[in-house]
């Protein structure tokens, strides 16, 4: 799955960057604060990726496939 579409202009795709980074520091702050140096590193990956594979798998409006999404 693409992570822009083709109608998103330059702020959309920026704006989206930089939501992603801010999360991710603030995911990651948190679970450090709550778990400790090595234990906020492994929560903070495994974390990570089940949001990306979530966004990796979940389809949404933009997506070319087969079936019709109304």
């Amino acid at each position: 799955m693409a992570y822009f579409h083709r109608k998103q202009d330059v702020f959309d795709r920026a704006g989206k960057i930089i939501a992603d980074v801010f999360i991710a520091l603030l995911i990651l702050t948190f679970s450090i604060a709550f778990f400790g140096t090595l234990g906020g590193l492994v929560a903070f990956f495994v974390l990570e990726g089940a949001l990306l594979t979530v966004d990796f798998v979940v389809p949404n409006e933009h997506d070319s496939s087969g079936a019709v999404v109304r």
